[in-house]
């Protein structure tokens, strides 16, 4: 259910019947919404009112309403959308059907993250729960500085992360790789995007070998490359985007124990990215082509499975030896990215959950990234902090891949040791473009899934990536 925006200018008075919910961004408590209760209730928790400018102050109305209270200051997207994401989850745990939002201040940031948290708040996610308590939020009336094309970015970047969320929360026996290539068909024909995909028969055939041993060990053996294109009657210049989409990973054989193949569905998480960030570059209409290639699988145990010491052949002809068959993300994207590269772009990027290693190195806040264009990375970097999803560069030196050199193969998947495992992956990918020279960006996403939330997102599953993804592409254009 789609929820109805009214906007409204920051001087125009507020309606006190339109709602009983509201929460107001002000710059001082001289400000006519901030009432003698809330002076009162700041004095009885002995706060002051620059306290508010890292809390937020709950009040109940003279008028039955329940005010949140929030002031203006200069920070950050993520430190904004952080302390708006505390405020409304106060607001929102009431299950209003419809919310005002002020924002007293025209700082566009404010103002964009303002909408920007309530509504990505607003959506529907998966439960599969017989009865939800949750009451699905119709309206919200918006006092600030917004425009109607401000909204529709808004909205679109909503339907976009939501996309990423809806897809990578939804339980395994209800997105196999069968479910996934279905629902991405009919997504495909619902936005008018080009669809083909290459299904492990056609793989085999074209030598992908790589994928293949990975796609091998399920049954059914319905693995396959997806090719999703977006090109508007103009554009400026091609993006290519590259997801992983392993619907389930137990390891293989080398079996993950229990506490680590929990919440393996969402393995896929990189696909749901790139399809997020697909979404809501269409629903933009921005002047890009974009070229999406997923790479969806599953990694199972079966007589057919992949195993360590395997020598495959992949579709750019190099022989990899395998070591650990836990390592399937690489080997997958392996493929993608030679069929992806293949046609000339003005930038690869790939999605991943790749490594327990960044999740290390990082923690759940931030997420690695690694270029062969310095360049694109600081842009990425930039891009990040402006759509609040923060990302971190790490070295991508040539001499890390004397770690994965192979006394059988060309080249070795991963390292038995472990390490510095997050750059032998991307030094490992770097292998399969197509053409080396290309600008090339490999996200490693070790934040989509933070317990409590992150940044703008209220669920642990936070979409992480579709708006900086989105951020960068705008980025990249303006080049």
């Amino acid at each position: 259910m789609k929820v109805k925006i009214n906007l409204h200018k920051s001087s125009a008075k507020m309606s006190l019947k339109s709602a009983k919910h509201y929460l107001n961004v002000i710059k001082n408590d001289k400000s006519e919404l901030f009432s003698d209760m809330a002076r009162a209730k700041l004095k009885r928790l002995n706060m002051k009112f620059n306290d508010l400018e890292t809390k937020f102050l709950s009040v109940d109305g003279d008028n039955a309403g329940h005010h949140v209270f929030i002031k203006y200051s200069p920070k950050s997207t993520f430190k904004i959308q952080t302390h708006l994401r505390k405020g409304l989850k106060n607001l929102l745990s009431e299950n209003p059907d419809t919310i005002n939002l002020y924002c007293e201040d025209d700082d566009p940031t404010w103002n964009r993250e303002l909408l920007y948290t309530a509504l990505l708040n607003s959506q529907d996610l998966p439960s599969r729960k017989s009865k939800s308590e949750k009451k699905q939020l119709e309206v919200i009336n918006y006092y600030g500085n917004l425009s109607s094309k401000d909204v529709a970015e808004i909205e679109a970047l909503v339907e976009g992360n939501t996309l990423s969320r809806q897809l990578t929360m939804t339980p395994p026996n209800d997105l196999t790789p069968t479910h996934y290539r279905r629902e991405i068909k009919k997504l495909a024909t619902k936005r008018k995007w080009k669809f083909k995909e290459y299904n492990m028969s056609q793989l085999k055939k074209m030598g992908a070998g790589a994928f293949v041993a990975v796609g091998q060990g399920s049954e059914p053996q319905d693995a396959a490359i997806v090719h999703l294109t977006y090109q508007p009657k103009t554009f400026k210049k091609t993006i290519t985007l590259v997801g992983k989409g392993i619907c389930f990973d137990t390891g293989g054989h080398n079996l993950k124990p229990s506490k680590y193949m929990f919440s393996m569905h969402e393995d896929m998480n990189g696909s749901a990215t790139a399809l997020g960030i697909l979404e809501a570059t269409s629903l933009n209409k921005l002047p890009v082509k974009i070229d999406c290639w997923l790479a969806i699988a599953q990694n199972h145990i079966g007589p057919k499975a992949y195993k360590q010491n395997d020598v495959v052949k992949a579709l750019n002809g190099k022989t990899i030896e395998i070591i650990h068959t836990d390592a399937e993300g690489r080997m997958v994207l392996a493929d993608t990215l030679t069929l992806a590269t293949k046609t000339k772009s003005d930038a690869v990027i790939d999605f991943a959950t790749l490594t327990g290693c960044m999740a290390v190195a990082m923690g759940d806040r931030y997420s690695g990234i690694f270029s062969n264009k310095p360049e694109l990375a600081c842009l990425a970097v930039g891009s990040g902090q402006q759509a609040g999803e923060r990302v971190c560069s790490f070295p991508f030196d040539e001499d890390y891949e004397e770690d994965i050199e192979s006394d059988i193969a060309d080249i070795k998947q991963c390292t038995l040791e472990g390490g510095p495992d997050h750059i032998h992956a991307a030094r490992f990918l770097s292998q399969f473009l197509s053409d080396s020279k290309q600008p090339w960006l490999h996200v490693d996403l070790s934040s989509s899934n933070t317990k409590g939330g992150l940044g703008a997102a209220m669920s642990d599953v936070n979409g992480f990536g579709v708006r900086f993804g989105f951020n960068l592409i705008k980025d990249i254009l303006k080049k």
